[in-house]
């Protein structure tokens, strides 16, 4: 911090001496050329003052990032959920300490119930980068938000699913016309619902859906209040193990259950160097998670306020890998803004390559 200090000092010297020079070379030069010339020589004599002082200080003092090309003294708001990578790598710290030895940037850490409500935050300028599943960013493109995909995890399809009651009558997913299911609007289990729907052969408005968060969601799983739940992990292994409640379907040849790893095209375009550090971070972290899925429970535990065995069941199940954006991933993703808008959930069709990061 002194060195910054005193060459910010030498480098004020020099544009001061430099700028005197000036005036004393504009001065010898206007007494030759009489009372009139002198002021316009005058005049010419600041602008070169201010010409040589702005040019010596951006020359001599560069920033930090302008002299190695990265980003640095900045703060990073990241939204999470509970449970994703992004949630390990909060626990893990490995991303806070790096940028913060090789950048001096923080990390302010959010946490959201779901998707939807994470990709709110970032649609009003309150968050950088997040992670989702694969329908909140569509529901969030349909609303303008200024998304961009970075990169995502492999299929996991097992850790979503529909549960019920373990004393329920419902068996299979055709019973549940006529029911009222529950999930989190907007989320990726809002398009396992739709799809599993679809391959039992009942028709979405035959089924009454209602939409709350997870939390929520729970208080009236367990209160017999609805039919069935329509949820993702680790929720649903807390609510396996502690209700002993039944899941009649996941997404195992239905849906992929992608997740997103997602950020401001402002941020994304003007960090790029940030982006490679926070994938090579989850990258990491992804690696240890798949070989270490009790320590990762043990971890996690504590800060989710989930007990190890629900975790160590969503840990298994869940597959790991920071992998690019593909074109078949890209058409993926429009397949499912193509179903939500024929069903009337978006309002109008959007372009999935639009908020691809080129």
């Amino acid at each position: 911090m002194k060195r910054n200090v005193h060459k910010q000092w030498r480098s004020g010297l020099t544009a001061a001496l430099l700028a005197a020079l000036m005036l004393v070379m504009v001065a010898c030069g206007n007494s030759s050329n009489g009372g009139n010339g002198s002021n316009n020589g005058g005049n010419g004599g600041s602008g070169g003052n201010n010409g040589a002082a702005g040019t010596t200080t951006n020359a001599s003092e560069p920033t930090a990032a302008a002299e190695s090309g990265e980003s640095r003294d900045l703060t990073i708001r990241i939204g999470y959920q509970k449970y994703g990578t992004i949630n390990i790598l909060k626990a893990d710290g490995g991303l806070d300490e790096r940028l913060a030895d090789e950048r001096n940037i923080t990390i302010d850490w959010i946490e959201f119930p779901g998707g939807p409500q994470l990709l709110e935050a970032l649609n009003v300028g309150s968050l950088d980068i997040g992670h989702t599943g694969e329908a909140p960013p569509i529901f969030a493109q349909a609303a303008g938000a200024p998304l961009v995909y970075l990169a995502h995890e492999p299929e996991s399809p097992r850790s979503e699913g529909i549960i019920v009651p373990k004393d329920s009558d419902i068996q299979e997913v055709a019973d549940l016309k006529g029911k009222t299911v529950v999930l989190n609007k907007g989320s990726n289990v809002h398009y396992l619902l739709v799809k599993q729907l679809e391959k039992a052969g009942v028709a979405y408005e035959d089924v009454d859906v209602k939409f709350l968060p997870p939390a929520d969601a729970r208080a009236a799983f367990e209160r017999g209040s609805v039919d069935a739940w329509v949820i993702w992990d680790p929720f649903l292994a807390a609510a396996e193990t502690a209700t002993e409640g039944r899941v009649i379907a996941d997404g195992t040849g239905v849906v992929a259950n992608h997740e997103f790893y997602l950020a401001t095209r402002e941020f994304a375009e003007q960090y790029p160097d940030l982006i490679d550090i926070l994938l090579e971070e989850a990258d990491r972290i992804d690696t240890w998670s798949k070989e270490n899925t009790q320590e990762l429970a043990e971890l996690l535990s504590p800060q989710l306020g989930i007990d190890v065995e629900s975790l160590v069941l969503a840990a298994e199940r869940r597959t790991y890998g920071v992998t690019q954006i593909s074109e078949e991933l890209i058409a993926a993703q429009q397949s499912i803004a193509d179903t939500f808008h024929d069903l009337g959930l978006i309002p109008e069709a959007i372009d999935i390559r639009e908020a691809i990061l080129e």
